[in-house]
């Protein structure tokens, strides 16, 4: 989580296993584009930058937020995908679409991963406003995508 003392783009890689034979599924939301691909290309860099090859890696899209859980059941059912990355935004409306929208996505890619028993990572920005979710995604707070490609390694390794 992002906050003045935790930049989402900073961590330690010391205990990271070899992932260089690992495949991975990252699954972006098309809504509020600008900033998920943002999020896809943090989260694709950093896989490369630790070992993980190409061709390795597929990325998928959905339309929204909403569908990442089911996009992320349709590529973990598979035995050959290791860990699944699901990245999107979900920005604070006038109304409590987003309380909905946030809930839902937790607990379905919770349930995907337990359900899978692989590591299916909530690379979800829940923000207020347009520009925190900019923050998040590259901005002062660091990105959400290297979080999450972050997460999936360290999950790899458990």
């Amino acid at each position: 989580m992002a906050t003045s003392l935790q930049n989402l783009s900073s961590y330690d890689s010391s205990n990271f296993i070899d992932i260089s034979d690992k495949r991975f599924g990252l699954v972006v939301a098309e809504w509020n584009r600008e900033i998920t691909d943002v999020l896809s290309a943090g989260a694709y860099e950093t896989l490369l930058k630790h070992g993980a090859v190409a061709k390795n890696i597929y990325r998928n899209t959905v339309p929204g937020s909403f569908e990442l859980t089911l996009g992320a059941q349709l590529l973990a059912q598979h035995e050959e995908i290791d860990a699944v990355i699901c990245l999107g935004v979900v920005i604070q409306g006038e109304t409590k679409h987003d309380d909905y929208i946030n809930h839902a996505v937790a607990q379905g890619i919770t349930h995907v991963g337990l359900k899978y028993n692989k590591p299916v990572i909530f690379g979800l920005v829940t923000t207020n406003t347009l520009e925190q979710a900019l923050d998040r995604a590259g901005g002062k707070h660091g990105n959400k995508g290297v979080e999450a490609a972050v997460a999936a390694i360290q999950m790899l390794g458990f």
